[in-house]
């Protein structure tokens, strides 16, 4: 066979590859090999095309990429793998990213009509193909333990360009061949780019739009994400965009050979990872070709000495002399040191992290208007840790430093992105409905594109009643706008004004009828999430605009006048409605309101120099889409903003692509306007690139010893975050972690000394150090050291046809006479009769329709008690034969007795209790659909178990809560519920894991809830509050609380049961006198279990069916067991790093641990572990507990009718107590034992 003229070298010995023998697997010594492909290796071909897609390649294992799993991909002619179904190649070709997201080793428009060409793909799990591609990974990541369960190997063999009649032909004969290998493992997944030698013949196409040539592209690219009215643009990565990058890909390698790039593409991190080792390549010895290269550096090369620097202009004229190219030398890196570093004038700041054993914070709410005289000496803390602090005469400020903007005391990156999280409540009255419209706790998130202006506000949960009569009202999110407008030069934006920290005041007239709407907002700067904060609050009353209608706001202007801490600004608007069509017509009317704000700020009055903004600014909104979703009761307003100088509009002042929002710079960078229409992007501190693409910066990465040695260091989009290691805690330069100090830190909270209001009304948080905060109990409203009853029955909770009744801190509602329900339902009607009364009612009434089982002789007629609750012993009056029923009249197995003999269902016997050894636990037979739920911070995730063994690739977040930080977790096996414990808010709440909205049960006179169990048989939950030093026990529902201990505990943690015994057991870490304690369930026979060779015992467990208490101390970094009623203790392993939680199941404890981010698995027959678990997402784990399938089995005196209780019925051994809940005043309550 001859091969065409301009056939290479590599291209024959290609074609030979699948005659040779399996040897050719091993990595050649001189030269790059692709990986075995083509038809004879399993491969399926595309169909050949000018833009052809394949159907989807189901992966047997998911592929991890930008964070997320992706299930299966597909194969295009265009050098690109997708992960969602490309679209037609003229929406994409020429664009990066693309919005469907797609992994690029070459895109270009490529051609394979009239066997130009082939491509062909697979996916592989063959141990030779797995090997090899492990070897490619470890020479870009030696440190890498990654072990492959599968690759897709997709190779573009002898491809040519497009070539349409008539155009240049010097292409014609030129072929590509490269492949792109990708691998992947249950938690991790790389990309391998291959270019043989001489592999890569054209470096452009002609673009099918127009004459230019378009350079092919290589790199990465995320799917976008649609919203309602707007696209929001995926990450991603670009290698190669410019034909110099793109001939120099087989001559370079960022894993120490020409022509292999490797790339992690997803693990713990949702960004790309590219190799590190480039030093040292395995080449031919350079030619002339390439001695011209290395005067122009490649700039996509990651281990490269010499960096470049692009600025690119983006004009509608930019010519050659418009681009920057900045070159500079840097010392020699080593592998780990591939990236430059960039350290600001003051090193990051961390905000300091509350853990659940301490707290650091100090709580200091600071202001600059001071009786006594400020330096910067001892109030640096003060001011953003992006900012410097210069001293007045009569005190100091804060300026942020270059590159940053704020009002010094909060200091953003300029460019990048912002986050405002927050809450709206109201009460509107819309039109003339006399009955006003009342919402609490609405969320509002807001995202704001900061280099263009643009902000995106959704206010969720608004009733269709309401939401589209707010429509019209903009500005409600626009304030977000005005705060991160794009600011014209010498103009300010409210953020560089007033740093976030501010209130607003809002009128809003309607002209017509006359109609007034107050809007109160208050804006309290950046959270530890580094998010923005806000608080809204209106009332009053808008016209009425029909459900279905659109909303249309021309662009405007608003004049915003500055006096000392004062802004202000008036307006008036028109909008225009659109009302849905009847009888074919849609008719339209316009709208007007005057709009009135008053925005007051701190600001630093002791600098005197003068005001670096005029005093007056124009704010100019423009893209103004309003839109409400009926489906989802969401409102959403977008804009566009921009503040400058006045203009009446006659001609726009300066249009310069910055300042319009029309440039073409990453979402991460600077948009910097030069003379005209030119511009040039620069990526925003703590990322890196050219502008148009940038990618973070890892600084723990790049600067090992950044956080000193007594910290961890976190990465975080744009920063990173020091974090104290245990026994240490920031000083009070906030940045060096120094050992506790006990001596001078007073708990005031502890103690009884602060100066909150009641606890009835209020409670006191200690946030660390001698600090503390108070805040007011829900239902009280005030500063927390002043606080007064809300009235919610002024807020219309309660049904028409019901009576409010407001009580100090709550309120209860009861339907009037002749209706019934809950008092928020009210319906005409009797009383509606219980389960029991109607089937009882029944059988009287037809001559015995319910019977149970084979009972058939006579008529069963049930029996019900006073409440209408069945009796727990039912009997039939003609056979004489009795049996138990649990609380829906349901007969319990095994309980069925002879004639005349009644079974013990209430407190005539003692449960049984097992005697002699225990049960293997890896003799117990294991049911199906068994989890692990375990907390990590703001989400509940779970990992399926099958037998022993974690089902890994199930994985997956059960529950997502924003903003909480999620302790203990607990799970009732009969309602299918999990349980939840949040020391944020603080609050207890549940969530069914078949589906629905959390339910928040308590969230009054709470502390820090850590431990929490859940008594399936009694109904009942127990807690720990360590902040309180108590344990409390309640209802399911929240209802009926008592505490058990409040005395002896120092530091309560964790907390579990055995029911069936009624006992009770929980740790104290005490740092003193740590212990293990018992009790049983009513709080009688309290006795230390353990106290000797005990450090900081986290986590506790009981295995119901081994009857062994298993715990994990993180100060003795042990997981030890024993039977609580025996006194012998068994260490089942030791030197684990920092465990929290721990549960047990079969014969596996598993335990959650700080230092490893993991679930880690431990067989306690062998004291091995066996196993482990890291989220996707790494941050801290806390609780964890089993969620069984099915109950463990037994019962005891509280399983049926609630033990004969009124109230709380509490296990004991062998018995049952009845206990009332605390502070029952009024209430028909019996105790007895």
């Amino acid at each position: 066979m001859r091969a065409p003229p301009s056939c290479p070298r590599w291209a024959l010995l290609a074609l030979a590859l699948p005659v040779l023998a399996l040897p050719v697997l091993a990595l050649p010594a001189e030269r790059l090999a692709l990986l075995p492909h083509g038809e004879d290796h399993g491969d399926a071909a595309l169909e050949p095309g000018d833009d052809v897609h394949s159907a989807a390649l189901e992966l047997s294992t998911a592929l991890r990429f930008y964070g997320a799993a992706v299930h299966s991909l597909y194969v295009t002619t265009n050098g690109i793998i997708a992960v969602n179904e490309p679209s037609s190649e003229e929406k994409y070709l020429g664009q990066f990213p693309v919005s469907f997201g797609a992994i690029a080793p070459f895109m270009a428009d490529l051609d394979t009509t009239d066997g130009r060409g082939n491509v062909y793909y697979r996916e592989d799990s063959s141990s030779d193909v797995l090997q090899l591609a492990s070897d490619y990974i470890k020479r870009g990541f030696p440190e890498s333990a990654f072990d492959p369960s599968s690759v897709v190997i997709v190779t573009w063999k002898l491809v040519a360009p497009f070539q349409a009649p008539g155009e240049d032909h010097t292409l014609e004969e030129k072929r590509n061949t490269f492949q792109a290998v990708l691998a992947s493992s249950d938690s991790s997944s790389y990309a391998i780019f291959l270019y043989p030698e001489d592999s890569l013949q054209f470096y452009s196409t002609y673009s099918k739009n127009g004459d230019e040539n378009i350079s092919a592209m290589v790199g990465f690219s995320q799917a976008s994400t649609n919203y309602y009215f707007w696209e929001k643009p995926g990450s991603y990565n670009v290698i190669a965009n410019d034909e110099d990058s793109i001939r120099n890909l087989y001559k370079s390698s960022n894993a120490g050979k020409q022509g292999i790039w490797v790339f992690e593409i997803g693990s713990s991190s949702d960004s790309i990872v590219p190799a590190k080792i480039s030093s040292i390549l395995e080449s031919i010895e350079p030619n002339e070709e390439d001695q011209e290269m290395t005067s122009k550096p490649f700039t996509s090369d990651y281990g490269s000495t010499e960096i470049t620097q692009q600025y690119i202009t983006g004009s509608t004229d930019s010519t050659e002399e418009d681009q920057h190219l900045v070159t500079y030398s840097v010392p020699q890196l080593g592998a780990e040191d591939f990236l430059t570093s960039y350290q600001d004038q003051f090193p990051p700041q961390p905000p300091q992290v509350i853990d659940v054993e301490e707290f650091d914070e100090t709580g200091i709410v600071f202001r600059y208007h001071t009786d006594v005289q400020q330096t910067c000496a001892n109030n640096r803390h003060q001011c953003s840790v992006h900012a410097i602090c210069k001293d007045y005469p009569n005190g100091f400020c804060c300026s942020c430093i270059a590159g940053y903007k704020g009002n010094g005391r909060q200091c953003v990156a300029e460019g990048s992105p912002q986050r405002v999280n927050g809450k709206v409540r109201g009460r509107i009255f819309v039109g003339n409905n006399p009955v006003p419209v009342v919402f609490e706790n609405t969320d509002l998130h807001s995202y704001v594109v900061m280099n263009q202006g643009r902000a995106y506000t959704a206010i969720s949960t608004i009733p269709e009643t309401l939401g589209y009569s707010l429509l019209p009202l903009a500005s409600i999110g626009g304030i977000i706008g005005w705060m991160f407008a794009v600011e014209q030069q010498g103009y300010k934006n409210g953020f560089s004004i007033t740093g976030g920290e501010f209130t607003r005041q809002t009128e809003v007239t309607f002209l017509g009828n006359n109609e007034k709407l107050v809007v109160k907002q208050k804006f309290s700067g950046i959270d530890e999430h580094g998010h923005l904060t806000i608080s809204t609050e209106m009332e009053g009353r808008i016209p009425e605009i029909p459900s279905g209608s659109s909303v249309h706001i021309e662009p405007y202007t608003e004049l915003y006048h500055t006096s000392s801490n004062v802004i202000t600004s008036s307006s008036s608007r028109e909008y225009t409605v659109t009302e849905p069509e009847r009888d074919g017509v849609a008719s339209t009317y316009t709208g007007a309101y005057q709009w009135r704000q008053t925005i007051s700020f701190d600001e630093c009055i002791h600098d005197d120099s003068p005001p670096s903004a005029p005093a007056t600014q124009q704010l100019s909104v423009d893209s103004v889409f309003v839109l409400y979703n009926r489906d989802e009761q969401i409102l959403r307003y977008a804009m566009s903003n921009s503040i400058g100088p006045i203009s009446d509009g006659s001609a726009d002042i300066n249009r310069n692509p910055c300042y319009t929002g029309t440039h073409n710079c990453d979402t991460n960078a600077v948009c910097r306007p030069g003379t005209g229409n030119r511009f040039f992007c620069e990526c925003s501190i703590g990322f890196r690139g050219d502008g148009n693409v940038c990618y973070d910066i890892d600084e723990c990465a790049e600067q090992p010893g950044l956080c000193g040695s007594n910290a961890d260091c976190n990465n975080q989009p744009g920063t990173y975050r020091c974090e104290c290691v245990e026994g240490y805690q920031f000083a009070a330069d906030g940045r060096t972690c120094v050992a506790h100090d006990y001596r001078y830190v007073v708990n005031h909270c502890q103690r009884g000394t602060h100066n909150c209001d009641i606890p009835q009304r209020a409670q006191c948080v200690y946030t660390g150090g001698s600090a503390y905060i108070c805040t007011c109990l829900p239902g009280f409203s005030g500063d927390g050291r002043a606080c007064e009853d809300v009235d919610e029955c002024q807020q219309g909770h309660c049904h028409p046809d019901a009576f409010c009744y407001n009580t100090p801190g709550s309120f209860s509602c009861h339907c009037k006479a002749g209706y019934r329900g809950d008092g928020f339902r009210c319906v005409l009607g009797e009383v509606e009769k219980t389960k029991c009364q109607h089937e009882r009612e029944v059988a009287l009434g037809s001559g015995g329709a319910f019977f149970p089982r084979d009972a058939r002789v006579g008529h069963f007629i049930p029996q019900c008690d006073e409440h209408g609750h069945y009796l727990p012993t039912q009997c039939h009056g003609s056979t004489g034969y009795c049996w138990c029923v649990d609380r829906d009249g349901n007969e319990i197995d095994g309980t069925r007795s002879g004639p005349g003999v009644r079974p013990p269902c209430l407190s005539t016997a003692a449960p049984p209790v097992v005697i002699g050894p225990s049960v293997r636990p890896d003799t117990v037979p294991l049911p199906p659909g068994t989890h692990l739920l375990f907390a990590q911070s703001g989400k509940i995730e779970h990992v399926p178990l099958e037998g022993n063994n974690m089902k890994k690739s199930g994985a997956k977040a059960l529950l997502h809560i924003p903003d909480k930080v999620v302790i203990g977790v607990a799970y009732d096996c009969v309602d299918k519920m999990v349980y939840w414990t949040d020391i944020s808010g603080p609050s207890i709440s549940r969530a069914s894991l078949n589906g629905g909205e959390p339910t928040t049960i308590i969230k009054t006179d709470l502390g820090s809830p850590e431990g929490i169990a859940v008594d399936h048989l009694g109904r009942n939950i127990f807690w720990t509050d360590s902040q309180l030093d108590r344990i409390e026990v309640a209802r399911l529902d929240g209802r009926q609380r008592r505490i058990l201990f409040d005395t002896g505990l120092v530091n309560p943690r964790a907390i579990v049961l055995d029911p069936v015994r009624g006992n009770l057991y929980w740790t104290d870490w005490n740092r003193e006198a740590p212990k293990i304690e018992t009790s049983y369930m009513d709080g009688s026979n309290r006795r230390i279990l353990v106290k000797d060779d005990l450090g900081l015992p986290n986590g506790l467990t009981f295995d119901p069916y081994s009857s062994m208490l298993c715990w994990v101390d993180a100060g003795t970094k042990r997981l030890e067991c024993m039977n609580p009623n025996q006194l012998g203790r068994r260490k089942i392993i030791e030197g684990i790093q920092y465990p929290f939680g721990v549960t047990s199941y079969g014969k596996n404890l598993y335990y959650t641990d700080w230092r490893r981010d993991a679930v880690v698995a431990v067989d306690r027959t062998i004291s091995l572990e066996n196993d482990n678990f890291q989220p996707h997402k790494r941050s801290r784990l806390y609780g964890i507990t089993t969620a069984f399938a099915q109950c463990p089995g037994g019962h005891n005196y509280c399983t049926v009718n609630n033990g004969g209780c009124t109230h709380l019925c509490l296990a004991t051994p062998g018995g049952r107590t009845c206990r009332c809940p605390d502070n029952t005043v009024g209430v028909d309550c019996i105790e007895r034992n």
